[in-house]
């Protein structure tokens, strides 16, 4: 964990300096996500839903850094649910945070509107008691609107003794 956390400072202070090449803005975004869990998670939870918060910082004409966090709810299948309920539990889904630095290449050229590809590495903190932190990894692809919207499609997962990923769909407003 400390070798990510020092990792995303030289990433931020790297994004900062580099800010000098050129004089777009940064601009945040705020978006909701909803998820289609795959794998081994497939067989536990029907979706994922939650929201994001995310800083882009242009660094190049075509090329801007980010960091992102936000909070994903993957909500467990009804024999799942029904299960917990019987056991004492009754929980609707599992909460997690996850937090992330990525890059993004707009293929057109232009920062605020196009076709992008993003990569994104962070971790992932449970909320559950005793859940853990979990390696994070997420490439996508996407469209900035030129009007503010940008709607974008990823490949999630969290890795720590064993792997739960998601096809993800984020919609968002940038400022």
């Amino acid at each position: 964990m400390k070798k990510f956390l020092l990792a995303l400072v030289v990433l931020s202070g790297t994004a900062y300096g580099a800010l000098a090449q050129t004089s777009e803005p940064g601009k945040f975004s705020v978006g909701v996500e909803a998820g289609l869990p795959l794998g081994d998670a497939g067989d536990a939870f029907n979706f994922a839903i939650g929201g994001s918060l995310k800083y882009e910082l242009p660094v190049a004409e075509q090329f801007s850094v980010s960091l992102s966090a936000g909070y994903t709810n993957l909500m467990y299948k009804g024999e799942v649910k029904d299960a917990l309920e019987e056991s004492g539990e009754s929980k609707s889904g599992i909460g997690f945070i996850p937090v992330k630095a990525g890059a993004k290449y707009y293929f057109n050229g232009s920062f605020n509107e196009g076709f992008f590809g993003e990569a994104q590495l962070g971790a992932t903190f449970s909320t559950e008691e005793g859940g853990g932190t979990a390696f994070t990894y997420a490439p996508g692809v996407g469209y900035s609107f030129g009007n503010g919207l940008e709607t974008g499609l990823r490949y999630e997962a969290w890795s720590n003794d064993g792997t739960i990923s998601q096809l993800g769909l984020r919609i968002a407003y940038k400022f």
